[in-house]
């Protein structure tokens, strides 16, 4: 079975590593599937955010990286997946996931979505969070990947 974990990743969490991970076990193959919202203004380039998860993922035989700039559903149906997987931190992430699925059933009823339940150590964890705690000069090396936390601390250094 195929399944897309769609997602900004701007930048990719170890929250997000443990999910990709997980669904992998679960699943035949995973697309991580990087999103180029026209409506956001990511700190990387999606072709930035893709290599910064296939240089951490590269031992995952069954994952492809990709982009997309379309629906989330149509995306899923153009690679025939059947499955679109999303990660759930706290209560209020599940109420706009319940959301998106049931809207996503309505524009595709044959592609599911499956929640999976970040581990505790990373509940409290979001991309926005990492930006913020490295913009301030904070450490994040616990909370991402360390080559992504080489690259944030190389964006929010201050050239004298």
């Amino acid at each position: 079975m195929l399944a897309v974990y769609p997602g900004s990743f701007d930048p990719v969490t170890l929250g997000h590593l443990d999910i990709i991970e997980r669904g992998c076990r679960l699943f035949e193959k995973v697309i991580v599937a990087v999103s180029k919202n026209p409506n956001k203004s990511p700190l990387f380039t999606a072709q930035q955010r893709m290599e910064q998860i296939q240089s951490c993922t590269h031992h995952l035989t069954n994952l492809e990286i990709d982009a997309f700039d379309t629906l989330t559903v149509h995306y899923a149906q153009q690679r025939q997946a059947q499955v679109l997987i999303r990660g759930l931190r706290v209560l209020s992430d599940f109420e706009y996931e319940l959301q998106m699925a049931h809207t996503n059933a309505s524009l595709c009823g044959s592609i599911e979505t499956v929640f999976l339940a970040t581990s505790n150590e990373y509940s409290f964890l979001s991309s926005s969070l990492v930006k913020e705690i490295s913009q301030f000069g904070g450490s994040v090396t616990h909370l991402v990947p360390q080559n992504v936390a080489v690259e944030l601390k190389k964006c929010f250094t201050k050239n004298p």
